[in-house]
């Protein structure tokens, strides 16, 4: 359909404007629904209604059905010759009363047609036609004053028939249409590579713009694990400040008291020898013989336990100087404690999530019972009746599942308070059978032990006892793949770190847990180890 045909298609017949929000009556006709309203309102009253348009009557007021598809090809239609009007701004010459835009332009005629005018318009083939343009003149040759027909290739110009007989008389001449079609061809081959230019930088766009994104989430998470890390370093060191400080403050007390009590008893010895003196003196100052001899001698005058001189001023001196010394261990265990505060920070134990680890069924002794979430071992006097395999466990030992081969990562356990195993990691090629295949005791794993409450750690058969009181039944094992370091801590607060084993690992290394079967007269008795998530 024309454009001036759809135009007219689109009119209201109340208002003779594109609908505006057109509704439909039960006869079928459109009206905006602006205008129908105000015709039913003057027929309010009467009785009877009636379409503008057919004459079809109602009994009652009709109801207005939105046409929304009118609506939409009308705001179609209206965008569309808005959207003409900017790109052309050409009306048609003979629509003086209306302006209608303008579809074509007659060269000959030097007029601009709109679809009305444009049927009506000559055929002929020197009413050559062109796209709405103002400057007509310019379609013309500026020295003959003919429509430029031709191309000229050599000249890159437009030509009229004229040129093509005079001037470019000999070139290479080729209509419009043709040589337009021709470079029409270039720029499609040009903007066929724009648009992949252009499609490869909107990828690149999105995956920075993702990139971007995840950059933003990576630092906020980031940033909420400093601050929790800081939040919880401050509070552990107010904690320990208040702790040395009440400790300091307990021993000066203790001091004072002590001290108090020395300098009373000094004091009244003071006093009891310049009694003394003072009695020794008036008897060196008196002139009877008989009443100086007749005093008791001067060695009576010192106590007995008092004799030796300068030793009781010595016992003294030790008495002050044991007290007069505060006791450093508690502000030495306080700078121990935030060694390891910052040893667990460079560790990541407190910034990492734990690693998932999962127990290996298939590498379990037939005497050990694994639960059904693969996170805790149980010793069993029943012999689990699992095939014998080359992977399989001889000893009470179980090995996980993921090994790591990179990275720095931790995982918690907990065992049982009284009884004896022992956690720690191993090398897949560790020995299955035998007491060799024990984790530390050999070069392919190392362990920490729990054994009648005496805790050591052990590699290659070497065993370090741990010297420290350990309360706890929890425990951290981290493990830094590429510096080489598998650490031990144990879980109480603040967290205190056991030993540390340096090594150039060469395999993955498996989590292992090892759990005895222990008898207390004669009876067996639960033993257990659990991977703590």
């Amino acid at each position: 359909m024309a454009s001036a045909d759809l135009r007219d298609e689109l009119l209201c017949s109340i208002c003779l404007s594109i609908f505006k929000d057109p509704v439909t009556l039960r006869c079928g006709h459109n009206f905006c629904r602006v205008c129908i309203d105000r015709v039913l309102d003057t027929q309010d009253g009467s009785g009877v209604y009636s379409c503008p348009e057919c004459r079809e009557e109602f009994q009652e007021r009709p109801a207005l059905m939105r046409n929304i598809n009118l609506h939409n090809v009308s705001e179609r239609f209206l965008v569309t010759q808005q959207e003409q009007e900017e790109i052309t701004g050409i009306y048609c010459t003979y629509c003086v009363d209306s302006p209608v835009p303008a579809v074509r332009s007659c060269l000959h005629c030097e007029a601009s047609l709109c679809e009305k005018h444009l049927r009506a318009h000559s055929k002929s083939p020197e009413h050559v036609l062109s796209d709405p343009s103002t400057s007509l003149e310019k379609r013309k040759c500026s020295v003959h004053k003919k429509i430029l027909e031709y191309y000229c290739t050599e000249d890159a110009a437009c030509i009229c028939v004229y040129c093509s007989a005079a001037e470019h008389r000999g070139h290479c001449v080729v209509i419009l249409d043709e040589a337009s079609e021709k470079k029409k061809k270039k720029l499609r081959n040009v903007l066929q590579k724009l648009t992949t230019k252009r499609v490869k930088a909107v990828e690149r766009v999105r995956s920075l713009e993702e990139q971007k994104r995840k950059a933003q989430e990576k630092a906020a998470g980031e940033a909420k694990r400093v601050t929790a890390l800081c939040t919880d370093i401050r509070r552990r060191v107010d904690d320990l400040e208040k702790k040395v400080l009440s400790e300091i403050s307990r021993q000066e007390k203790e001091e004072s008291l002590s001290l108090s009590a020395l300098i009373h008893q000094l004091e009244i010895k003071k006093d009891d020898l310049s009694r003394k003196m003072r009695h020794i003196e008036e008897l060196c100052n008196m002139t009877d013989p008989l009443t100086v001899l007749q005093e008791p001698d001067t060695g009576d005058l010192c106590d007995p336990e008092e004799e030796g001189g300068d030793e009781d001023t010595g016992g003294h001196d030790k008495q002050l100087h044991d007290g007069d010394d505060l006791d450093v261990a508690v502000i030495s265990d306080t700078l121990h404690i935030l060694c390891e505060v910052i040893t667990g920070i460079r560790s990541g134990i407190y910034v990492q999530d734990p690693a998932d680890i999962l127990l290996d069924v298939n590498t379990a002794g037939n005497h050990l019972l694994i639960s059904d979430d693969l996170k805790t071992a149980t010793s069993t006097q029943e012999k689990q009746k699992r095939p014998e395999t080359a992977e399989r466990f001889q000893c009470d030992q179980v090995m996980s599942r993921r090994g790591f081969t990179s990275g720095r990562h931790y995982w918690d356990v907990e065992g049982s308070r009284s009884w004896d195993w022992s956690v720690g990691m191993c090398y897949p090629s560790i020995d299955r059978g035998g007491e060799e295949s024990l984790i530390g005791n050999n070069n392919k794993s190392w362990s920490l032990w729990r054994c009648k409450n005496q805790y050591s750690v052990i590699h290659d058969s070497e065993e370090i006892q741990l010297p420290n009181k350990i309360s706890s039944d929890r425990f951290r094992i981290c493990l830094d793949y590429e510096v080489g370091q598998l650490s031990f801590y144990e879980l109480c607060d603040p967290i205190r770190h056991l030993h540390t084993f340096t090594a150039a690992f060469s395999e993955p290394l498996h989590a292992v847990l090892c759990v005895f079967m222990v008898y207390i007269d004669d009876h067996y008795v639960d033993n257990w180890v659990r991977i703590r998530t």
